[in-house]
């Protein structure tokens, strides 16, 4: 039996908590800051699991009085505070990262390696836990967590390699910097999408100008206006707009609403309202007229 969202990040938060202490302990006996930068970063997985968890289970209450659209946004909230973490644990790396640069450790190649491998073995097997596929913006926010912490791994498994052969030490601090990079443009990409949505932006595939011309493209259409779209949350876009129709269509509006509802569901919309008028009225929006009267 397929597990939820929700009982898929429980299992991830478990098996993340043993990546940490390994890290951590293995990071401090070897001396190693690319392993304690990866220790960082999941540590943050920790706090962005726990936190996608609760708003997993915040974001199913139904819709009520006081949340008429569903709670399906306190997800998004948790997607830009997991973002925000990842912004601030990649300056920290960075910030450690210079001070390695400047005077390089000795490093417990064995030991390092050692735990990085493990590491990177338990963030291969929490990706395919929470799985490539999601809906959820709060979901895919943690999958990207575990993502940057897998690719995090290989880069202190390659940087240990590196000083195993050619006794090279800033090959530590210089992996910590290409993890911070990983880090921070995981972030940033997930705080941008939860922004867009959270300003009421319409979404980056859909053009309100080129939906109006399709629309005014429909022989029963004389022109729209006040149309708007906007996300209310991840995969979930709304629509509303003002039809304008020729008078003796009134009668027609239901076949017409089916028509408009049709084409708007094809292109991913799910959530339509539309006023349909018989007579031109002031737009303070978008407005199209392709038929003149007759």
């Amino acid at each position: 039996m397929a597990m939820n969202g929700e009982k898929r990040l429980t299992l991830t938060l478990g098996i993340t908590f043993l990546i940490l202490l390994l890290e951590v302990a293995g990071g401090i006996l070897s001396n190693s800051l690319a392993l304690l930068s990866d220790a960082g970063h999941v540590l943050t997985d920790i706090f962005a699991l726990g936190l996608s968890i609760i708003a997993a289970r915040i974001s199913r209450r139904p819709s009520d009085y006081r949340a008429t659209y569903g709670y399906q946004r306190v997800g998004l909230l948790a997607a830009v505070i997991n973002g925000v973490s990842l912004v601030v644990i990649s300056a920290f790396i960075f910030f450690e990262s210079c001070k390695r640069f400047a005077s390089p450790h000795q490093i417990d190649i064995s030991l390092m390696l050692s735990i990085a491998v493990l590491g990177l073995a338990g963030n291969v097997v929490m990706a395919f836990i929470i799985g490539r596929r999601h809906e959820d913006l709060n979901i895919k926010s943690a999958w990207l967590h575990v993502l940057g912490d897998a690719l995090c791994s290989v880069g202190v498994v390659i940087s240990g390699i590196a000083i195993f052969f050619t006794h090279w030490a800033y090959a530590d601090p210089l992996a910590s910097v290409v993890i911070g990079f990983v880090i921070l443009l995981g972030g940033m990409r997930v705080v941008k999408e939860a922004t867009v949505i959270f300003l009421e932006m319409s979404p980056a595939t859909f053009h309100a100008e080129e939906i109006a011309k399709k629309l005014c493209a429909m022989p029963e259409v004389m022109g729209v206006h006040d149309l708007h779209i906007w996300s209310v949350a991840h995969k979930r876009v709304a629509f509303t707009a003002h039809i304008w129709v020729h008078d003796q269509r009134l009668s027609e509006t239901e076949a017409i609403r089916q028509k408009i509802e049709k084409l708007l569901k094809e292109m991913g919309i799910n959530h339509i309202i539309l006023q349909f008028e018989c007579a031109e009225c002031l737009s303070t929006g978008l407005y199209c007229q392709l038929h003149a009267q007759e």
